[in-house]
């Protein structure tokens, strides 16, 4: 595989306008809104099935190697934020990503790959990127501006070691993976849309 095939990026965000001197001054004026509460811990062994038209397959989180991106991941998918994105930039052999609100909306192709991002800090750690290692998408300029996007990788990609967050790894159904890797692409970006659907599978409670 070529190295550039290894290198993940994401579009920058568009950047908004700033607001008048009265916007300002009603935004100062506005009570602070609270924090949002933190996605509950999971369980080690969770799991979660990404169905799409090529197949299924099966990703078991890794919540003792990256806590909180693995209750993103399960947050949103309980909450079906995954259901109906698609699988919208791929290198055949190299990854798969998906997990971009944005790409819900078909006439929204130009922003794929901005959006869900800037929601977490990196959890990063010396698991290696294997064949089947699930990651968290990341802005280029920031370490920590991971979010709801994520990759799976189709073989071993050293060099993503402790520059990506490791939450899951596919434990079954990597043929369906490399399976979507083969989806017609203009560039990196897929020209059809796999979408997918995600269901969280919870881990069984322990033996007493």
């Amino acid at each position: 595989m070529r190295q550039k095939s290894s290198v993940l990026f994401v579009l920058p965000l568009f950047l908004l306008p700033m607001p008048s001197s009265a916007q300002s001054a009603a935004k100062k004026a506005a009570p602070p809104k609270p924090a949002a509460a933190p996605a509950p811990a999971v369980a080690p062994g969770t799991e979660a099935v990404v169905e799409t038209a090529k197949g299924s397959f099966t990703i078991r989180l890794l919540p003792e190697v990256a806590p909180k991106h693995a209750a993103l991941f399960v947050q949103t998918a309980k909450a079906g934020g995954y259901d109906g994105t698609t699988f919208h930039r791929i290198v055949m052999g190299g990854i798969i990503q998906g997990g971009d609100p944005l790409t819900k909306d078909p006439g929204k192709a130009s922003q794929y790959g901005t959006g869900g991002l800037g929601l977490l800090k990196a959890e990063l750690s010396d698991r290696p990127f294997v064949r089947g290692t699930v990651a968290a998408v990341r802005r280029p300029s920031s370490l920590d501006s991971a979010g709801t996007q994520f990759f799976v990788c189709l073989q071993p990609q050293p060099s993503l070691a402790k520059q990506y967050t490791v939450f899951g790894e596919v434990v079954s159904g990597m043929e369906v993976v490399d399976q979507i890797s083969t989806t017609p692409v203009d560039g990196d970006k897929a020209k059809e849309r796999v979408e997918m659907k995600v269901t969280v599978r919870e881990a069984p409670p322990l033996a007493p």
